[in-house]
């Protein structure tokens, strides 16, 4: 049976969202493997972050105290961590990353490494101590020549999902099995480190807010004359961000950033021409330097797989009627058109632009 919760992680900030994360705070923690000495103190702390997570209202099992409690015990593979804040060696989060035949693996397979009981004090939400925990148990984790680091998460994690998604781990739906009372069914994440596709498709992170408002305006200025509004509109990323989701496709050698596209954050739309039990995108953007390799491609076919999970009925989007290589694409991918749903719009006095949409059925 899995057991109640895990990775409360920052649930006061999401840091894509808002950029809380201020540099000089965020560079004033480091993260480490835990002393010895410190093993008491890590098990409150994730006492602490627990109490105060979206579950802390369900009862604890003793075996479930014991594992928060017991850092020791889950120091015996080398993988418990700390953040420690650099100015007063204040314990400010931890993580533990154990192997697939340690008793506390849930989810490891095959070699698998496992990232469990993600806690940040909630004083010390806000300040990127999650996302950094994660990050370095992926490098942990990569560094045992693991073949990927996995982990699971209650439902109701919702700024936990969104930092793994963020770190760029990819939902496992086939592995989420067993329900839990008051829980539901944990959400099972997967980040590769062996045979790693050339492109990962990502949550954006705060410091590249700048570069995917320019890559954004790029792509769309480079092939069209927009109005002044709308380039104003295409740049606004952080306040996409703040509410919604923007993805990027990363290269996996480089790190660059080669796409991005905008859904909004699950049971919510972000445009009048989704309907019902429907998911809608906006701002498909390819870098025109990286065109040609399928990003676009790879982007609507995550926004897809993001509809299947999510269990809606269809896909919608609208594309102005001059964007010919967008409407292309949506039709080799299997999408038609709504007339139904299709408007013609003032985008300056006296120039209009008819909008079409168009739709997948799931």
């Amino acid at each position: 049976m899995l057991e109640p919760l895990d990775s409360p992680a920052d649930t006061a900030s999401d840091p894509a969202a808002a950029p809380a994360s201020d540099p000089a705070a965020a560079a004033a923690f480091t993260v480490r493997l835990a002393r010895p000495d410190e093993y008491d103190a890590v098990g409150e702390l994730t006492e602490l972050g627990f109490a105060t997570g979206p579950y802390a209202h369900l009862p604890r099992s003793p075996e479930r105290a014991t594992l928060e409690r017991d850092a020791g015990a889950r120091a015996a593979d080398g993988g418990l961590l700390v953040a420690v804040d650099e100015g007063t060696e204040k314990l400010l989060g931890t993580a533990t990353v154990t192997r697939a035949e340690n008793p506390i693996s849930r989810q490891a397979r095959d070699g698998e490494a496992e990232l469990r009981l993600v806690a940040v004090d909630p004083a010390a939400r806000g300040r990127g101590v999650a996302q950094a925990l994660v990050q370095a148990s992926i490098d942990l984790a990569r560094s045992w020549g693991a073949p990927a680091l996995v982990l699971d998460t209650g439902p109701l994690n919702h700024t936990a999902q969104r930092n793994y998604l963020r770190a760029g781990f990819e939902r496992v739906v086939a592995r989420e099995l067993g329900t839990e009372t008051g829980i539901g069914t944990p959400q099972v994440y997967r980040y590769p480190l062996e045979n790693v596709a050339p492109v990962r498709i990502r949550l954006v992170r705060s410091h590249e807010l700048e570069a995917v408002a320019r890559l954004t305006v790029d792509a769309y200025t480079n092939d069209y004359d927009l109005s002044e509004s709308y380039v104003r509109s295409l740049a606004d990323v952080h306040g996409r961000a703040r509410s919604d989701e923007v993805w990027v496709a990363e290269d996996t050698a480089t790190g660059a950033i080669l796409g991005t596209v905008w859904t909004p954050r699950p049971g919510a739309r972000i445009s009048p021409v989704a309907q019902g039990d429907e998911l809608d995108f906006r701002l498909l953007a390819v870098a025109p330097d990286a065109r040609g390799r399928g990003i676009g491609e790879a982007l609507v076919s995550h926004v897809v797989g993001l509809g299947r999970i999510r269990g809606v009925k269809r896909v919608v989007m609208n594309t102005g009627s001059m964007m010919l290589p967008a409407q292309r694409l949506y039709t080799r991918l299997g999408f038609a058109r709504l007339p139904e749903r299709e408007e013609r719009i003032e985008v300056e006095p006296g120039r209009f632009v008819d909008i079409y949409a168009f739709g997948l059925d799931l």
